[in-house]
C-alpha cells in the first residue's frame, strides 16, 4: 500500500509478531482460504492486518521461486492499493506486531522476496502514470492542480512543466470544478477540483 505523506511516496509495513522472520518487517498479507476470491483475500489480510478497508487495489504479480518461504512451497498473488493520507487510521491487528509507514528510501531490511515485489509494484505505479488516471486516487476529496501536479512530481521524482501538465489534466475530462477557492501561502488563490468517478481509474492513451 503506497501513501503519499510529508511530501514523500511511502509504503505500508507490518512487523512480524511470529516465525518465520519474527520481528522482521514485512508486507501485508496472509493465506487465502479455500472458498475466498483472490481480491476478496487481499481486502480482508488488508483490513485485518492494519485496520484499512475501502482502497483501490489492483493486482501486480505472482511470485513462485520455489524457496522464496521457509516454510514450505508458497505462490503469492500480490497486489497494491494506494489511498489518499487524509484517509489513513491504521492499528496492526491479527499476527502482525506492530504497522508504520516507511518512506521508499528508508525501508529496512524485510521478510521473505518482499522487497523484490516493492520494486516491482514501484515500478509499474510510476509507469502507469504515462497512461492513466492512477495518480488520481492519491487525490482528498478536493484538492487544487498545483496539489496534483505536487503528486505527479513526487512519484516521478521529477520536476513538471505548470502549463503543460495543467493543460494535459484538464483534457482528461476526469475532474471537475468543486467551487471554492483555495489559497496556500502567498500564492493568488486558485479553483479547487474534485474527481468525477473517485473509484475508477482510466486508461487514457
Amino acid at each position: 500500500m503506497f501513501t503519499i505523506r510529508d511530501q514523500q511516496l511511502k509504503l505500508l509495513l507490518v512487523q512480524r509478531a511470529g516465525e518465520p522472520y519474527q520481528n522482521m518487517w514485512a508486507l501485508p498479507g496472509g493465506f487465502l482460504d479455500i472458498d475466498e476470491e483472490l481480491e476478496a483475500c487481499a481486502k480482508r489480510e488488508l483490513e485485518e492486518e492494519t485496520g484499512i478497508r475501502g482502497v483501490y487495489l489492483e493486482q501486480l504479480y505472482t511470485f513462485g521461486s520455489p524457496n522464496r518461504d521457509p516454510r514450505e512451497r508458497i505462490i503469492s498473488v500480490t497486489y497494491y492499493a494506494l489511498v489518499p493520507s487524509d484517509r489513513l487510521q491504521l492499528k496492526a491487528a491479527s499476527d502482525a506486531a506492530d504497522v508504520q509507514w516507511f518512506a521508499l528510501d528508508q525501508i529496512p531490511p524485510l521478510a521473505f522476496d518482499h522487497q523484490q515485489i516493492i520494486t516491482l509494484a514501484h515500478r509499474r505505479l510510476a509507469a502507469k502514470l504515462d497512461y492513466s488516471t492512477i495518480a488520481f486516487q492519491f487525490m482528498p476529496e478536493t484538492f487544487t492542480l498545483s496539489e496534483l501536479q505536487t503528486v505527479y512530481e513526487i512519484l516521478i521524482n521529477g520536476n513538471l512543466d505548470k502549463r503543460n501538465f495543467r493543460k494535459k489534466i484538464l483534457a482528461l475530462k476526469g475532474i471537475e470544478e468543486a467551487g471554492g477557492l483555495r489559497r496556500t501561502g502567498n500564492h493568488r488563490p486558485a479553483r479547487v477540483y474534485q474527481l468525477k468517478n473517485p473509484e475508477r481509474v482510466d486508461i487514457i492513451k
